[in-house]
């Protein structure tokens, strides 16, 4: 899959929506608008990104805690993503999922897990219906680096190989499991060693390059897609913000925070899209004015959503007293 012009800048404001959602959430969670905790994706949207331009339409992906940049990505709409993260009727969850149990169901996103690790063996499930229907779909499976130490890593990992099921799995390395630093949680500075163990191919990427995330995942999916089984891609990345909105931050020090936004993958693809002559400064802020115009119909169309009624209290529900 080549991509053109249009691509390129589809990318670009793919990214940038992350980004402004993002911090419209932000905005919203230190007001209190938004219940519960939050995670937020801003410095990380390359991979999402990237990754999800890779595959097709009716292709599948599972998320995590930190999962509203491969909602967007994968592309849902804004105006159910933000009712949902306000808890209203319309969101795509009825209001009843929120940040961390967003799903796309539909549009192939199986939701996103507030359990570290949980989507792994999900994504292994799609890839085993997959197979047995004998369709030519793909699983993308986001984690982070905490993950990579959970027991159902291995296991799936394990099962995806032996079974040759057409998953990749990407983990999304911000170098810190809460606030626990790689360093100390593993002895391999390159995670993506383990994949040998299990017989499949494993690659480290810069994670904030959009378009080396997108020719790597784009190798992995062309592999599974041919019945060869799963890869494991680490892209390294940095998420700008805590861990989540409680987050005190005191592992890590002002000056690396500044030194990773300095690699912000938004203004590095800018400048390729600019070098490159893809864009120009005009139409950089003519793309900066309609992505804010998009948040806030989005905030707009939330805001005048209904919460849902005490009459649906039981519905949706896995179970009821």
């Amino acid at each position: 899959m080549t991509l053109n012009k249009n691509d390129l800048i589809k990318i670009y404001r793919q990214m940038l929506t992350i980004r402004r959602f993002e911090e419209k959430v932000a905005e919203f969670l230190s007001q209190g608008m938004i219940h519960g905790t939050g995670h937020l994706y801003i410095g990380e949207e390359a991979i999402a990104v990237g990754a999800c331009r890779a595959i097709k339409g009716e292709d599948y992906i599972t998320s995590t805690h930190r999962g509203h940049g491969h909602c967007i990505a994968k592309g849902a709409d804004l105006n159910k993503m933000m009712a949902e993260l306000l808890g209203k009727e319309t969101g795509y969850c009825r209001g009843k999922g929120g940040s961390m149990h967003i799903a796309d169901v539909a549009g192939g996103n199986l939701g996103a897990n507030g359990v570290v690790g949980g989507g792994i063996p999900i994504a292994c499930g799609a890839g085993i219906t997959i197979k047995m229907k004998g369709l030519k779909r793909v699983v993308l499976c986001f984690f982070g680096d905490g993950a990579v130490n959970q027991g159902v890593f291995h296991e799936s990992l394990n099962l995806a190989s032996v079974w040759a099921l057409p998953v990749i799995f990407i983990c999304e390395n911000n170098l810190y499991a809460m606030s626990t630093a790689t360093g100390v949680a593993f002895k391999i500075k390159d995670l993506s060693l383990r994949a040998a163990s299990y017989g499949m191919p494993g690659v480290k990427v810069d994670g904030n390059d959009v378009l080396r995330v997108y020719e790597e995942i784009s190798k992995a999916v062309s592999r599974a897609r041919k019945g060869r089984g799963p890869s494991f891609v680490v892209c390294e990345t940095y998420r700008w913000k805590g861990h989540s909105r409680s987050d005190a931050e005191r592992y890590r020090t002002r000056e690396e925070v500044r030194e990773w936004k300095k690699r912000c993958p938004i203004e590095r693809f800018a400048k390729y899209l600019l070098d490159e002559g893809i864009l120009t400064r005009k139409k950089i802020e003519q793309i900066n004015r309609e992505v804010n115009l998009s948040i806030e119909q989005a905030v707009e169309f939330a805001q005048n959503s209904p919460f849902p009624s005490l009459e649906t209290l039981e519905q949706d529900v896995y179970a009821s007293a």
